[in-house]
């Protein structure tokens, strides 16, 4: 299984997590847990229109990084 690297920024009321790794992955959530189950589920989005099926696996793990 190959590993996603996702950005997380903490804004005023939500956080926002894209990837470069698979154009036009991106979302946000309440809190960070909840924005990268939301990118998880972008992404699997995005699978259903293209084919990323060897980019990412159900239940992946992505590295998270987190910017002030």
């Amino acid at each position: 299984m190959k590993k996603i690297k996702a950005t997380f920024v903490k804004g005023k009321k939500y956080w926002v997590a894209y990837t470069d790794d698979i154009k036009g992955a991106m979302s946000q959530g309440r809190t960070i847990e909840e924005a990268e189950a939301n990118l998880l589920d972008a992404i699997h989005e995005l699978q259903k229109s293209e084919d990323i099926s060897s980019v990412i696996k159900e239940k992946e793990i992505i590295i998270k990084e987190s910017f002030a």
